[in-house]
């Protein structure tokens, strides 16, 4: 019998009134112990000595597709729990400014290369005709837009007006992807709709001159040149903005290579390459950031935080001294990061004044969590009351 790949390793102990016992001893290196001791044999064989979160599954036998990833996921929510107690006890490290000054200067290289290379793309595009390298401008564009909203986003977080914005500016970044997005959209339906049109009515265009063709391979091919080299520099920061320009500069040269190479055949041999090359271009942008608007769109509705999240964050407070019982812990997007509320049981003859400090570093320390921009503790006696909250399922009434 396989495993479920979506069980919780955190084990459930039901007190009488069903609710989650709290075990203490459940510290990550007991869970470590107790899950090894438990495997079957012909796991064993694969889990490294020297780092027990380290598995080689080659080495292992007979292991179904739902076993191994049953087992992936519980070493990888062993490791998560391990990365929690380093980061209460010693807190998230600070980014120092030569890190900080790197990180901004992969950002301007990367929007002054968006700036030219996009200049060049447009002459390229003039002088050609070429729907393909039309449609490479169009990401080109794309890329500075992307490149600009990602450097406002940087800017801002850097700048916070608690009274104007008392939880930070961090929803810039979603909201501005979506808006660019839209716009970049509707361009790439427009270049899609040309080239359709032009294979409809059946007509190439006019056969580029040497002068043209020289200057088409040496725009694009610096182009992409330029943008790989980019996407090699960016691609290993540690920045999450930066690493987003990265991914930029990778699309930036299969849209590049895709739009020259179409550009080139439908020259030189068939006419329809070229429309057709614009076509998958158009398809290839408006998909790629279709998916990228759903995501942002999705977080800021408030989407749950995944299991192996949410056990994260359960170890965490399973840990805190003093909390008798775990009501609820609750975790969802507000953008990039997760809001997280956790009701906990306290003893009922405990003073105000030790239930606040117990409260209050519980979180302190959710909000160290890398994935967390905000935590919400509350503080029970007991855990059979209602939710505290109702789910809305429409907007109040206004009047008029």
């Amino acid at each position: 019998m396989e495993p479920n790949s979506s069980s919780p390793l955190l084990g459930r102990k039901l007190s009488q009134n069903g609710r989650q016992g709290i075990r203490r001893r459940n510290s990550v290196n007991s869970l470590r112990q107790d899950f090894i001791s438990r495997l079957p044999d012909k796991l064993r064989s694969g889990v490294d000595d020297e780092s027990c979160y380290d598995v080689n599954f080659s080495k292992t036998h007979s292991l179904t597709q739902g076993e191994k990833e049953y087992y992936e996921r519980q070493f990888a929510t062993l490791k998560s729990f391990e990365e929690v107690d380093h980061v209460v006890q010693s807190g998230l490290p600070e980014e120092d400014d030569d890190e900080q000054a790197q990180h901004e200067r992969a950002m301007k290289i990367s929007n002054y290369a968006n700036i030219v290379l996009l200049a060049f793309k447009i002459y390229a595009t003039i002088k050609t005709g070429s729907l393909a390298i039309a449609a490479s401008t169009l990401d080109s564009l794309l890329d500075l837009m992307a490149g600009g909203i990602l450097w406002f986003t940087h800017l801002s977080m850097k700048n916070i007006n608690i009274y104007k914005y008392p939880i930070g500016k961090l929803r810039v970044q979603p909201v501005g992807i979506i808006i660019f997005a839209a716009i970049m959209a509707t361009l790439g339906f427009q270049v899609l709709i040309q080239a359709v049109e032009q294979l409809i009515k059946n007509e190439g265009a006019e056969k580029m001159t040497s002068d043209q063709y020289i200057w088409l391979c040496v725009i694009m091919i610096s182009a992409t040149v330029v943008k790989l080299a980019l996407f090699l520099y960016c691609r290993s920061s540690g920045n999450e903005i930066v690493r987003a320009y990265a991914k930029d500069h990778y699309f930036d040269v299969v849209t590049n290579v895709v739009g020259l190479v179409a550009a080139i055949l439908g020259d030189k041999f068939y006419w329809w390459i070229d429309p057709a090359g614009a076509i998958l271009l158009a398809i290839y942008t408006i998909a790629n950031w279709s998916g990228t608007v759903l995501e942002n769109a999705v977080s800021l509705i408030g989407q749950t935080a995944p299991p192996e999240v949410l056990q994260k964050f359960t170890y965490l407070v399973i840990r805190h001294p003093q909390v008798k019982r775990i009501d609820t812990v609750r975790a969802y997007t507000f953008g990039v990061l997760y809001f997280v509320e956790v009701d906990i049981e306290l003893p009922e003859d405990i003073p105000l004044k030790e239930a606040h400090a117990i409260g209050e570093t519980l979180q302190i320390k959710l909000e160290k969590l890398p994935e967390v921009e905000r935590a919400f503790v509350h503080l029970d006696f007991e855990c059979e009351h209602k939710p505290e909250h109702t789910v809305l399922s429409k907007l109040p009434n206004t009047d008029p």
